[in-house]
């Protein structure tokens, strides 16, 4: 039996992004969100207008997705309340949030140069995406949310979690993910069930991205 609710938050479980960008000063900024989704060759990230990424990334127009695997959660949980906003905003601020210039460092991640942006990409993070930015939608007001679109310009990938004899194929039973479910981590349980879906092979896989969203 189903049953009406209110629920605070519709956070149904969507992987962590820590998305990297460059300050006024040059520097790194590097902060986790996790309300993120790809289609085709484009991501769509929605986060507060306030934020330092956003503001950096509207800026700036680059960024480097950095998806880690389960087993960065410490890494992960290192920066959760953390800011590049300096002072830090009073609405954050009873949030418990605290202002840290190196971000990187305190999470002890590894900066590394991108290829076609300026911003570093984490190198502990299976999955790189450097992007750019395309536009800026704004959600209704009174909200200071914003869905902001990107588009993947170059993709690194770590050479383990390719599938065997494929040059261009993610094995997905080597990717672990790391998932925000409801604000809390959790990592997949493996594969439940094969799909018909999305096939890798054969001619289903040629529309492939536009059956899996339909």
């Amino acid at each position: 039996m189903h049953k009406v609710i209110e629920p605070k938050i519709l956070y149904f479980g969507t992987p962590v992004v820590l998305i990297s960008t460059l300050n006024e000063d040059g520097s790194a900024n590097l902060a986790p969100m996790s309300s993120a989704w790809w289609l085709n060759q484009s991501c769509m990230l929605g986060m507060s207008r306030r934020s330092k990424t956003v503001q950096n990334l509207i800026r700036e127009k680059e960024c480097v997705l950095n998806l880690p695997s389960a087993d960065l959660v410490s890494a992960v949980d290192r920066l959760a309340l953390l800011t590049g906003v300096n002072p830090v905003p009073e609405s954050k601020m009873q949030m418990g949030y605290s202002y840290e210039s190196d971000k990187f460092g305190t999470a002890k991640l590894t900066p590394e140069p991108s290829d076609l942006v300026k911003a570093p990409r984490v190198a502990e993070c299976p999955i790189q995406l450097e992007a750019t930015l395309t536009q800026v939608h704004n959600f209704s007001e009174p909200s200071l949310l914003a869905s902001i679109e990107v588009a993947i310009t170059r993709v690194h990938i770590d050479e383990k979690l390719i599938m065997m004899g494929e040059n261009n194929y993610i094995d997905p039973d080597k990717w672990n993910p790391l998932i925000m479910n409801f604000c809390e981590f959790y990592g997949l349980s493996g594969k439940l069930h094969p799909s018909r879906l999305a096939p890798v092979f054969g001619p289903a896989s040629r529309n492939k991205g536009s059956r899996a969203l339909s």
